[in-house]
């Protein structure tokens, strides 16, 4: 039995709710949400065996290279 070791990047955002969301980029559809960063992280190492499982294409993770956040001003017209 050959082993395979994977390493994925993982998107942890917070929604207007407190609630963690996870989201796997290299993996279409591969996403939870926990009420804790722990229970988030937990859930989403699942979530991915089961994408893994189910996923008959070969998935090749991405080299990650960094995050950005940039903030957009959007402005209104007002009538």
């Amino acid at each position: 039995m050959e082993r395979e070791v994977y390493n994925f990047t993982v998107l942890i955002e917070q929604d207007e709710d407190g609630i963690y969301l996870a989201t796997v980029p290299d993996i279409e559809g591969c996403y939870t949400q926990g009420k804790s960063i722990p229970e988030v992280l937990d859930r989403i190492k699942e979530a991915i065996e089961v994408c893994l499982e189910g996923d008959k294409e070969e998935i090749t993770p991405m080299k990650f290279i960094g995050l950005q956040q940039i903030q957009i001003e959007k402005y209104h017209i007002s009538h």
